[in-house]
């Protein structure tokens, strides 16, 4: 049985700057719809405090969340205290491909069993305390495309080893 790809899904600064005070750095409609309809039916990986600041399970997708806190419940969520458990659900109930969505610690950690990225990267450095782990060894460029909106530039990449 092939086991599902693990892929990390990320808008990120030049800087790989991704956060501040657990909150996105921009607000860019296009790349919440990309967002939406990339993930959109498969499992989605997160921390606690990605899930906080979503504040609900994403619909049309099954939401896993690893916390360390043994009591933490989120609605509508499958909810883990180590990541290795959550991967084994993961890969048991995804078929196709496993979306980690965040947050800093969550893809430093998943990094090294990634096999695909899909990158929003923004114009500009942005002051953040949440950064995108080093993905220098990402070097196939699947898809590529500028876009921009009335506050930003950006670029969508697909990335693989």
């Amino acid at each position: 049985m092939k086991k599902p790809i693990l892929s990390m899904i990320c808008a990120i600064a030049r800087n790989r700057a991704i956060g501040k005070n657990n909150e996105l750095l921009w607000h860019i409609p296009e790349d919440f719809k990309r967002f939406k309809e990339i993930t959109s039916g498969h499992a989605v990986f997160m921390g606690e405090k990605t899930f906080r600041s979503i504040g609900k399970a994403l619909p049309d997708r099954t939401n896993i969340v690893i916390s360390q806190d043994e009591n933490f419940k989120a609605e509508g969520c499958l909810v883990f205290n180590n990541i290795e458990d959550a991967l084994a659900k993961a890969r048991e109930i995804e078929k196709d491909e496993i979306f980690v969505i965040g947050g800093g610690m969550i893809y430093k950690t998943m990094m090294p069993l990634a096999d695909k990225l899909y990158l929003t990267v923004v114009e500009g450095d942005f002051e953040a305390d949440t950064f995108f782990p080093d993905y220098s060894d990402f070097k196939k460029i699947i898809f590529e495309k500028d876009s921009a909106d009335a506050n930003y530039k950006y670029k969508f990449l697909e990335l693989t080893r």
